[in-house]
């Protein structure tokens, strides 16, 4: 059987209708929504209709890809397709859990929703953006970042692109800085300065939302944002530490290369992990599923591979 993960995706990703194709086509989806808003009524409409700006909102982006990144992975489940692992980008990483079976569904949307509205919080009294610099190795711009009392290099996410959490009064400066060095600086459509120190008030909020959750061990490896390794014994203190750590996404996908995977499936909004994986790893096969049409594409490619 080819080795495959799926790979979850996170903020950022988001756009007015996203998951209406699935929810229209696929059972499993339907489930997905209608779970989601029996308990928060009203995210199907913000998913399929929210207006940019309301979908900008980190209280209900989280939720709204929280659950078309669910979507996307129960209907390709429900077709056969099976991964042998799983990860997830920043809030995806909730989403990769709970598939896998750390959270129940129920858990892992009202943690979102209660994580979501912590960072919102956060970035409200922390005014702080994070942009995408290209052209430089991650140590360049760690070297760029040093000039700066409150830069943060944050995302990791392939040999040339790496995230960097700044305050917004510092943002125009630092991006000045980076093109000097002869990289481009692109602001991110995120309300705050995620997996950060702008975030450590958020970590202590959740340590206290998770104390009282029963959190299953995964039935399969799921690899963390933290360290690019599957999740081991410290389940609860590996969510947590996310949130105001960097998201090492380069090593993940090197990580389950080294596994054998042999496919890796983005399941949710957009194709920006398909993107960055088919840097990462250029001999990869990488394809995403939104909609329908991508769940086809799948499907072929399994029946192909496997004769």
């Amino acid at each position: 059987m080819v080795k495959t993960a799926f790979v979850f995706a996170g903020q950022g990703a988001q756009y007015s209708g996203m998951g209406r194709d699935l929810y229209e086509g696929s059972a499993a989806a339907k489930a997905v929504f209608d779970q989601a808003e029996a308990i928060r009524p009203g995210i199907i409409a913000q998913c399929f209709e929210g207006t940019p700006a309301e979908l900008a909102d980190t209280a209900n982006t989280q939720p709204c890809l929280f659950c078309v990144d669910l979507a996307a992975a129960y209907t390709l489940q429900a077709s056969g397709i099976q991964p042998n692992w799983v990860a997830g980008f920043s809030l995806g990483e909730i989403a990769a859990l709970t598939f896998a079976g750390v959270f129940d569904f129920a858990e892992g949307f009202r943690f979102v929703c209660q994580r979501a509205a912590l960072m919102k919080a956060a970035s409200e009294k922390n005014p702080s953006a994070m942009l995408a610099v290209l052209k430089l190795s991650g140590s360049q711009v760690e070297d760029v970042c040093r000039a700066f009392e409150a830069a943060y290099p944050v995302n990791y996410n392939s040999q040339e692109q790496t995230v960097v959490a700044i305050s917004k009064e510092k943002q125009p400066e630092f991006s000045q800085a980076i093109q000097a060095a002869g990289g481009k600086a692109l602001l991110l459509p995120v309300s705050g300065g995620f997996h950060s120190p702008f975030m450590n008030e958020v970590h202590a909020g959740l340590v206290q939302a998770l104390e009282p959750l029963q959190l299953k061990e995964p039935v399969m490896p799921v690899y963390s944002n933290l360290n690019a390794e599957s999740y081991g014994q410290r389940i609860k203190e590996t969510i947590a530490d996310q949130v105001n750590h960097p998201v090492y996404w380069q090593r993940s996908i090197e990580a389950m290369t080294a596994a054998g995977t042999e496919i890796f499936v983005e399941v949710g909004a957009g194709k920006t992990l398909t993107g960055l994986i088919r840097k990462i790893v250029p001999e990869a096969k990488a394809l995403n599923v939104e909609d329908m049409q991508g769940v086809t594409a799948v499907q072929a490619l399994f029946d192909n591979d496997s004769k």
